[in-house]
């Protein structure tokens, strides 16, 4: 692993430094806060040892300002300040763990471990889909094409989110009899051509080019191009 270790007292940041390349690992160290948002910006690492009380900037607006980069990478405050609410602080600064000064370093190897086995975070799932001038609020749930709302019934709404965000991709009817009903048999009905039909209506209604076409064989799709398959 590499690992940055933004410390100001050198003494411990030179043990944990060569603690760190003893067990096989790369360790860089920042001996304050605005070195360390500069390497934590810049350089490459799977965990980072951040202590709390750092001069020019302190260890929480150096972890703040790291997410509000989008630097994900997971930071363990190791620090003195070790009560309740410090460690409230720092998790909700945007720490990973925390870790209070005495410490063993065997710990602190096993709590960096921990971290760089974790999952990458998910990236953010977008809160406004868009397919040629149809528009999806998912925030405000709302729908508008060239800027005229539409009204939705809650089923159509999940019908047609279900569909903008597989835009441009063939969606069958089992498919959405799952992902839209959360049916995971064949109820032998209409529902989902009826909801289409309805939904049909309501967004291409008044406008020259359909976005929800049918493929025939197949199933759905929105799209601002037919193709030559759909009707």
């Amino acid at each position: 692993m590499k690992i940055l270790i933004v410390e100001d007292d050198a003494e411990t940041a030179a043990y944990i430094a060569r603690g760190l390349r003893e067990a096989g690992h790369l360790a860089d160290i920042a001996p304050d806060g605005q070195d360390g948002l500069f390497l934590g910006t810049t350089g490459r690492y799977e965990v980072m040892v951040v202590d709390r009380m750092l001069p020019k900037l302190d260890g929480l607006s150096l972890v703040r300002a790291l997410r509000a980069a989008g630097v994900t990478t997971p930071a363990l405050f190791l620090t003195a300040r070790a009560g309740v609410g410090d460690r409230v602080e720092g998790l909700e600064a945007g720490g990973d763990d925390y870790l209070g000064k005495p410490f063993a370093f065997a710990e602190l190897m096993a709590r960096l471990n921990a971290l760089a086995r974790r999952p990458p975070p998910r990236a953010a799932e977008p809160t406004l889909l868009r397919v040629g001038d149809l528009e999806m609020d998912l925030i405000r749930r709302t729908v508008a094409r060239g800027g005229r709302r539409i009204e939705l019934q809650p089923r159509e709404f999940r019908l047609l989110e279900y569909l903008m965000r597989r835009a441009g991709e063939v969606v069958t009817r089992t498919m959405l009899l799952e992902g839209v009903w959360d049916f995971h048999f064949d109820p032998k009905t209409s529902v989902v051509e009826t909801h289409v039909s309805r939904l049909r209506a309501k967004i291409d209604r008044d406008f020259a080019q359909p976005l929800l076409h049918t493929v025939r064989g197949a199933g759905y799709v929105v799209r601002a191009d037919p193709g030559p398959e759909s009707e």
